[in-house]
């Protein structure tokens, strides 16, 4: 007889992190944060004055994580130090109980991210261009795996790995004005950092596999008609339009439950790889991890008294 399933401890066990990697500008990866009201914490300044670390400044706003692509020269190109930043910043993210979402951007206008480095990879041996792919697959994949919702943010072009980073994300929100496409069969190459399995999900296996064969690039309003993207706004003078519309949701998702957030996108994840039996009993176990929390006392407190509840992710 198949085992049910059951819910993995380690997916609901968010120990607190309190470091989120910054780089400045030029540097190539710019993770800052709002903030929504709520002081800022410093691990290592009680003045307020961030920590200089080895690639930049290390900075904790609560809430709202905001990670900015910066690699101005080179159009956001996935490099190999790049991509360990992104790493680290994400690594730093997946435990910290803080965070309540994350948005991804480009500090570079015009562009999300071009993809792939290509004037680097053309000095790589055909090993290391292996590793690279794996590496990038990795981090790309821990994006897509923070228990917390992320949202891709894309004001300008995003191409190859740049389009995959985005579906990474829970969210994608696109300015009109922008260009999005897995092009990599141009190159005789096929995405390798979750493309080929992430767009198919996204907008369907047809429609894919027409994309990945054609490399054709869509704007943000065919990205919108065929579901890549969940929003589409118009461009503003500042070129931050897709940015703008991104903080908006992420304040939508502020006022609930911390716990039961992180939990309802595990199940989502989870259930959505398996049949619709088996997705019924993620659902239950992780319900079954919201019913002894603090949290789901104080909302129906919060209801009871006819007040704003104040959830603190217990």
């Amino acid at each position: 007889m198949t085992q049910p399933w059951t819910l993995p401890a380690q997916k609901v066990s968010w120990a607190t992190s309190r470091a989120v990697w910054a780089a400045g500008p030029g540097r190539g990866f710019c993770p800052s944060a709002l903030l929504w009201s709520e002081p800022t914490w410093n691990p290592a300044s009680s003045s307020g004055v961030p920590a200089q670390g080895g690639h930049g400044t290390v900075r904790v706003q609560q809430r709202i994580v905001v990670l900015g692509l910066n690699r101005s020269h080179a159009k956001n190109a996935l490099s190999k130090n790049l991509v360990k930043m992104m790493s680290k910043a994400v690594d730093s993210l997946k435990s910290d109980k803080k965070v309540r979402t994350v948005v991804f951007r480009s500090e570079v206008p015009g562009i999300f991210c071009a993809g792939a480095d290509l004037k680097e990879r053309a000095k790589m041996h055909s090993s290391e261009v292996s590793s690279f792919v794996s590496r990038a697959r990795a981090t790309i994949n821990e994006l897509a795996n923070l228990p917390v919702p992320t949202i891709a943010a894309i004001d300008g072009t995003a191409l190859g790995g740049g389009l995959e980073l985005a579906l990474a994300c829970d969210i994608r929100v696109a300015a009109s004005s922008a260009k999005m496409g897995l092009v990599e069969t141009k190159l005789a190459i096929i995405p390798g950092a979750g493309g080929t399995q992430r767009l198919p999900r996204t907008i369907g296996v047809s429609l894919a596999k027409e994309l990945i064969f054609s490399a054709r690039i869509v704007d943000g309003e065919e990205a919108k008609s065929i579901g890549l993207i969940s929003h589409v706004v118009e461009q503003n003078e500042a070129g931050d339009a897709a940015y703008r519309r991104a903080l908006a949701l992420a304040r939508e998702f502020l006022p609930q439950g911390p716990v039961a957030m992180r939990v309802a996108k595990l199940a989502i994840n989870q259930g959505m790889e398996v049949d619709l039996v088996t997705g019924l009993a993620i659902e239950e176990a992780c319900y079954a991890q919201t019913i002894p929390t603090k949290d789901r006392i104080e909302g129906l407190l919060a209801f009871k008294e006819k007040r704003p509840p104040r959830y603190k992710g217990e």
